[in-house]
């Protein structure tokens, strides 16, 4: 065998693979990123109060609007509302804006925005269901755990009725 120099074709061949697959690495890593940063999750109240959400990054977040909970300001467009599971968890979310005709107290909601270190939820848009059969699937799975907890509680035997 030989052992020598490189033929010109060969050692140009080479080069470009190697320039095509470092092109093509960055590429796809420069598109990952991208996407990355445009993703944002749905949590629910439980997982916002258990701390599993990400503070300081965009997502979303919903539930039940809690009765008596809006907040409206007389001198701007902020205003704060509680947004619950129908369970224990609950958080507070605050928004500037025009909010949706059919936001009301008792519907469900869903808020993209962010949360901080406090646990205060910062929403840039507040998005209500728009009619009464349609329901985002994340919201609707929230509120049907909700219910089926609590129909497991009021079905459950009491000791007396046990005999």
């Amino acid at each position: 065998m030989k052992f020598g120099k490189m033929k010109t074709h060969r050692r140009n061949r080479l080069l470009l693979v190697i320039f095509v697959v470092v092109m093509s690495g960055s590429g796809i890593a420069m598109a990952l990123l991208a996407l990355n940063e445009n993703i944002n999750l749905f949590y629910s109240p439980q997982e916002i109060v258990d701390g599993k959400a990400p503070v300081g990054q965009l997502i979303r977040a919903g539930g039940m609007v809690r009765e008596g909970s809006v907040v409206r300001s007389d001198q701007d467009l902020t205003m704060s509302f509680r947004v619950s599971d129908l369970k224990n968890a609950e958080f507070t979310v605050h928004f500037e804006g025009i909010l949706p005709d059919l936001f009301r107290e008792g519907q469900g909601v869903i808020a993209r925005g962010i949360l901080r270190d406090d646990g205060e939820f910062v929403a840039e848009e507040v998005l209500a269901k728009h009619d009464e059969e349609y329901m985002p699937p994340e919201l609707n799975d929230v509120i049907e755990q909700a219910h089926s907890e609590a129909c497991l509680l009021y079905t459950s035997p009491s000791p007396r009725d046990r005999g």
